[in-house]
């Protein structure tokens, strides 16, 4: 039993430690800025997802949509959607974002199960808002989100020369079906 202990308390808080750094730990890929005069009140509504790189979150998901609202604290409310076409079934969720410096600078956290919070950067968006290029903690996240369920060819091939030269594999993309 002592034996155990030995090696149970060291694990147990190394992975507690672990934890607690990467919920504290936001970050931005190298080479990636955040958009700069942001305007979060111009970003808030319905935004479809266009393409991403994969994850186990929205693994097998299409239809995927994402809703931002401003809470009463100043917070950004994330509700997200999509269909499991494998299980044929919706998936909802619901988080918070906030902002890591000041709400001009279009760098923010995302937490859908806190402690832990990811970065969530908004590296390239249009004039009028209603396509954006999101990139996550590190070249395994990122999104292009839409107003609509489509997307110019000329802002496709914007983001997708953005993204590969700050290093993303853009070949390794889902572009996500919307048939709902």
């Amino acid at each position: 039993m002592k034996n155990f202990q030995k090696i149970a308390i060291p694990v147990s808080l190394g992975i507690l430690g672990l934890v607690i750094f990467n919920s504290f730990s936001v970050r931005i890929p190298k080479g990636a800025v955040a958009v700069a005069h942001f305007r979060p009140e111009k970003y808030l509504g319905k935004w479809y997802e266009i393409a991403r790189l994969d994850y186990k979150f929205e693994k097998d998901m299409d239809n995927v949509t994402a809703i931002y609202s401003q809470n009463p604290n100043g917070t950004i409310r994330v509700d997200n959607k999509g269909y499991n076409y494998i299980k044929k079934e919706w998936k909802e969720s619901t988080g918070e974002a906030r902002f890591v410096k000041d709400k001009t600078e279009a760098r923010l956290k995302v937490s859908f199960f806190k402690p832990v919070w990811a970065g969530y950067n908004v590296i390239d968006i249009d004039e009028n808002y209603q396509y954006a290029l999101v990139a996550g903690n590190s070249l395994k996240y990122l999104w292009i989100l839409s107003r609509t369920t489509t997307i110019p060819e000329s802002i496709r091939q914007r983001f997708l020369e953005k993204a590969k030269k700050i290093g993303y594999n853009t070949n390794e993309l889902i572009w996500v079906r919307h048939y709902q």
